[in-house]
């Protein structure tokens, strides 16, 4: 299976031939042996020009926010924390306040005051679009980027999010719970205690599943190059509900068959809405393989607990997606929110 192939069914789950990708089997990359971009290549001027000529001007436009919000204990995975402490400046905090407060005296003869954040986290925790250089194979990325030659103490000299650029492209929401609740198909849904419906606990989103979730949602122009995928599943309901089932449950996703499927079609990103791209079935736990195929092979950046919840609801499924990457030298992945532009169904 090449980075060409796209509208056949030729796509299967079985592993990539290790010893042959590590012999180089994927190289080099489709844009050329010194790219960095990967499919963000395909995201030019004429592309996003012809991505906001979808939205009809003459209807408002909604401003959708697609990113979960960031709080302190927010769940994730390993040693990754957020943790974010007030500072307050020129007047003197509550008494159970311990964050930082340099001094309590105002400023100057017009009495400034100031309140400012301290945060520590990373940029790969919450929503988040993952570089092409967050996993790879036997110690190499995207292009063959060897892990050993780009590490740096401060971050990794090339593939870096600096080298990436803002987006203004089309989006496409592939909200297969949506679809699962229309069909009526309980089977494949959990009732969650605040009433809503996730897809049940490990369930694969299918190729099939993709396909009918396109034909019920009216969405009749193909998934193209450059395009931003989001597949909806529910299981962000679990942040605020069950923190720990969020990160410990097996999520509902994709898995190689369906990930090679969009990937050989050339898109941007990749979005699910849990914090873990793919899923594992039968006697194949969870594993990196997804990650693995759609960005060392294909140069597709994937997203994570992308929030597609809004556009759902109002029933925008083709949209206007924006997002700028963390400007961070040398940084893995970018946790910038992303938004989307879209006019809900009449």
């Amino acid at each position: 299976m090449t980075p060409g192939q796209s509208d056949d069914h030729a796509f299967d789950d079985e592993p990539f031939d290790l010893e042959a990708v590590a012999n180089g089997a994927w190289l080099p990359g489709p844009y050329g042996p010194d790219d960095q971009r990967g499919t963000w290549n395909e995201i030019t001027p004429q592309k996003t020009a012809a991505s906001l000529a979808r939205l009809d001007f003459t209807r408002p436009v909604e401003t959708y926010d697609l990113s979960e919000t960031l709080f302190n204990g927010f769940p994730a995975n390993g040693d990754r924390e957020y943790e974010q402490t007030l500072s307050v400046l020129g007047f003197t905090p509550p008494d159970d306040f311990e964050g930082l407060c340099p001094d309590t005296e105002p400023l100057g003869p017009w009495l400034g005051c100031a309140l400012e954040e301290r945060v520590s986290y990373t940029y790969n925790m919450g929503t988040k679009i993952n570089g092409l250089h967050h996993v790879g194979i036997a110690g190499k990325f995207y292009n063959g980027v060897a892990g050993a030659d780009i590490s740096r103490t401060w971050g990794t000299t090339r593939l870096g999010q600096e080298t990436q650029g803002p987006i203004v492209t089309r989006g496409v929401l592939i909200d297969v719970l949506g679809q699962k609740v229309a069909a009526g198909e309980e089977a494949d849904l959990e009732r969650l205690s605040n009433g809503r419906p996730m897809l049940r606990e490990g369930y694969r989103i299918t190729l099939e599943d993709i396909e009918a979730t396109l034909e019920w949602e009216g969405v009749t122009d193909p998934i193209g190059p450059g395009d931003v995928i989001l597949l909806r599943s529910g299981w962000r309901e679990l942040i605020d509900l069950d923190p720990t089932r969020y990160l410990e449950g097996r999520q509902p996703g994709p898995f190689l068959r369906e990930c090679r499927w969009l990937a050989a079609k050339r898109p941007a990103i990749i979005c699910v809405d849990s914090w873990f791209f793919g899923t594992g079935f039968d006697d194949l736990p969870r594993t990196m393989l997804c990650h693995q195929e759609v960005a060392v092979h294909y140069g597709v950046r994937v997203g994570e607990a992308v929030r597609a919840d809004g556009l759902a609801e109002d029933g925008v499924y083709d949209f206007v997606f924006c997002f700028g990457s963390s400007n961070a030298r040398g940084a893995v992945s970018s946790n910038t929110p992303p938004i989307a532009l879209g006019q809900p169904a009449l």
